[in-house]
Formats: structure tokens, sequence, C-alpha cells
């Protein structure tokens, strides 16, 4: 059962204005929440944010797009609002594709588009290939849909990520929680994120912080900063990404993922992947902007975004027989 929880505000951006809720889905270890735009019977369409965000990545963006969609901006487990998972439990992707398979289920969406951020953008990637048949269309904000990886260095990685669980759960018991007033919490976001303008981290922090007495904390699980032990070949990636079935739409910013945070040889796995959607007649498109352009600087990408799906949707009605 879905609650749609109480306190739904407006928002208004130019003369458009649309209602927005709280999503509650419950799951086995707590909720995953999220936020609602558009209409009740509106085109279905999931977005995925980014790694240590949350579903306020969408917060500009959506606003600027069709307003005869139903978008569902979902906190990943272990961001925002929603409940981190049991202790003892490590975060990695196929997890999030299941749990993504939670929420649709839990809307009755048999059929959806998603867009998604970075480490959303992978998640909507794996989810698009292994149910195909459920997604007619994707949208990957400077993400390519998958993050393959040199064979010899996978267990190295998984190693990391295994030792590094140890290790957390060895300080857990001596480590207090630390209280930012709000100006800190701000600044201490920003020199992690120094892509993000100060507006763009304020909006994060609407779902990344909890008010506790003295101040604030923030919301995430830190488990999430560990390594991800869950890695794939060039090869397992390539074959992956030849099931996905619903047309794609890549954009990539000029000063964002691949420039920022790629070392050398990751960079032409990068290029072999954008390449494969383009040899399968996928789009991908180069736009100014850093990481989070999508939030920093939402107009650059919702006339892309915008074109994309109505274009996927005009195709689907063309292709449905009339009764």
């Amino acid at each position: 059962m879905i609650h749609a929880l109480k306190g739904v505000r407006h928002v208004t951006s130019g003369t458009m204005k649309q209602a927005v809720s709280e999503l509650s889905v419950p799951v086995p270890w707590g909720e995953i929440r999220g936020k609602i735009w558009g209409p009740d019977h509106g085109r279905p369409v999931l977005c995925l944010h980014g790694w240590s965000d949350n579903c306020g990545s969408f917060n500009t963006l959506l606003p600027l797009l069709p307003t005869d969609f139903r978008y569902v901006a979902v906190d990943l487990p272990g961001h925002g609002f929603s409940s981190h998972l049991p202790p003892g439990i490590m975060y990695n992707f196929p997890s999030y594709v299941m749990d993504v398979r939670r929420v649709v289920d839990a809307l009755k969406w048999n059929k959806f588009s998603i867009i998604g951020h970075s480490m959303g953008g992978n998640v909507a990637g794996v989810f698009s290939a292994v149910f195909p048949e459920m997604v007619d269309a994707v949208v990957m904000l400077d993400s390519s849909g998958f993050l393959p990886r040199d064979s010899k260095e996978i267990p190295i990685i998984s190693r990391q990520g295994f030792d590094g669980m140890i290790e957390f759960e060895k300080q857990l018991k001596e480590k207090t929680t630390r209280v930012y007033t709000y100006e800190k919490a701000v600044e201490r976001l920003l020199a992690g994120n120094d892509g993000l303008t100060e507006q763009s981290a304020k909006i994060l922090l609407e779902r990344g912080l909890v008010q506790v007495q003295g101040g604030f904390v923030f919301s995430r699980d830190f488990r999430l900063n560990l390594k991800n032990v869950v890695r794939n070949t060039m090869e397992q990636c390539l074959d992956m990404q030849s099931q996905i079935q619903a047309p794609v739409l890549v954009l990539v910013a000029e000063g964002g993922f691949e420039q920022r945070f790629l070392e050398l040889e990751q960079k032409k796995f990068f290029s072999i992947i954008l390449q494969a959607y383009r040899n399968r007649n996928h789009t991908v498109l180069s736009v100014p902007g850093d990481h989070h352009v999508h939030l920093n600087n939402p107009e650059v990408v919702a006339p892309l975004v915008s074109d994309f799906l109505q274009n996927k949707a005009r195709l689907k009605d063309a292709h449905t027989p009339k009764l």
C-alpha cells in the first residue's frame, strides 16, 4: 500500500503550478520516501537521483517538464528521508534495482519512463536491461547507465569494500554523530561537492538534514561512503546494455562526471559505452555544465528531456490500437 502523506504543497515555475505530495512505500526494513508531481493519470516517469543526493535533485527540473506526465522521484534507501538498511547490510547496485522494482510494484506501474542522474542513471540502465518490457524511455543525466571496471580490479575493489565494512562496524560503537549548525552543514556539503551552487546545496539539504538537539545531522547513511562491492566488466556491461529495448537519451555534461571523476582507463570505458548507444540508434548529446547541471541549470537540459519524452509518447500513441 502507498501512503500519500499530508502536507501537500504547491510550487510555481513561471505560469505553471503543480501540486507536489510526499510518497511513502513500505518496505521490509522501513519505508522508501519520495515526492510526486503531476496529475494522477499522467504518463508515469520514475526519477532516480545520484549517489549521496536525494529526490530534491529534481526539484528545479521537473517543473520545467511537460505537465501531462506523472513524475515520482524517490529517495533511494539510505538517502534523504528513506529508511537506512538494517545493520550489517551493504549498499550495492543490484539492491537499488530491487528497490525500484518494489516502488513500481506498489505504484502498480507496468510501463513507465525513467530519468536517472549519475548513479540513478546506472540503476536505470540495469533495471531497463533486466526488465526491458517495463520501460518505454530512459533519460540518463550525466551518466552512461553502466560503469565497467577492469576484471583485474574487481577483486581489489571488492576487498576494499568488505574491509571497509568491517572497519566501519568496529568504529560504530565509538563514533558519535556530528551535529552541525545549518550554515556549517551547507559549507560541509559544498566542500564535498564543489560543482553544486549554494542554492542547489540548500535544496538537497531540505531532505539531507534532520534536526536534533543542538543543530542538524545529515540524514544519509554513512555506509554509502563504502566501496560498492558489486562490479561488472566491459563485456558484461555491453551484454547488459544490449538488452535495453526502450529508446535512450544520454546527456553528458561537458564539465561533469567523465571529466571530474574518471581516470584515463575509465574514460576509455565511458567512451565505449557511449558509442555502443550510438551504434544502437540511441541519442547521446553533450550539454554545457557540470555534474549537477540538471539541478544548477535545469533550463539547459529541460528542452531536450521534454522533447524526448513527448516524442516517445507520441510514437507510443501512434502504435496503440484505437478502440
